[in-house]
């Protein structure tokens, strides 16, 4: 599972993607897409994207066009079924969540009849 970083920089990446499989971007456009309040810098992003290769959603090989730094991205099958696993992690904690508040109501009910019954 992600942490929100790398999940913010996947999510820009397969965005950059759109859908091709593979794409040309630089840093700065994937900082361009990236939340600006977190303050990510081109290394950050870098190290995100190193440690996002290696749980293999994606391979990168560097490349330079006109002195600007570049990634040719190519995604593998975890980094296209990246918004289905969003997904499926938001109804895990939707179910969790249903799942508390019906305990919680289960349990407030049958105090209430316990209550009642020994009173």
């Amino acid at each position: 599972m992600l942490n929100r970083q790398e999940s913010e920089v996947m999510r820009a990446v397969y965005e950059m993607c759109d859908g091709k499989g593979s794409c040309l971007v630089s840093p700065l456009e994937i900082m361009s897409i990236l939340p600006e309040k977190k303050k990510y810098t081109p290394e950050r992003v870098d190290k995100i994207l190193r440690s996002l290769e290696l749980d293999d959603y994606f391979d990168i090989i560097d490349s330079d066009r006109k002195g600007e730094k570049m990634y040719v991205i190519t995604l593998h099958p975890n980094g296209e079924a990246f918004p289905r696993t969003q997904l499926q992690v938001r109804r895990s904690i939707a179910f969790k969540i249903g799942l508390s508040v019906g305990g919680a109501i289960v349990t407030f009910l049958v105090g209430l009849l316990l209550n009642s019954i020994f009173s």
